[in-house]
């Protein structure tokens, strides 16, 4: 078995490498500022909890269940800014073990 000191080498030795549309992706996730993530997953939040208190139960679960999904991509966006596919692509690891 191949070991590697960078953790990201499979065991053929061959680094993983991303699409172009990946690349895409993670660079314009990269340009929205974290924060968005988390003010409109509590935006949803509030609103939620205004229509639970409209009646309107339905519309009210919807949006309450969208809320951990902007949590999540806010994750990801931390993440692509952290260690985005750019740290296959420099010569430097993007973290050290």
């Amino acid at each position: 078995m191949r070991t590697s000191t960078s953790g990201f080498e499979t065991q053929s030795g061959n680094k993983p490498e991303e699409g172009k549309v990946a690349k895409a992706i993670e660079h314009k996730t990269q340009l929205i500022p974290s924060d968005v993530f988390l003010w409109t997953a509590l935006g949803c939040l509030g609103v939620a909890a205004m229509m639970q208190a409209a009646n309107k139960k339905h519309s009210s679960i919807l949006l309450s269940q969208l809320a951990p999904t902007f949590l999540l991509l806010g994750i990801y966006n931390k993440l692509v800014k952290v260690v985005g596919s750019d740290a296959y692509d420099q010569k430097a690891p993007a973290f050290n073990h």
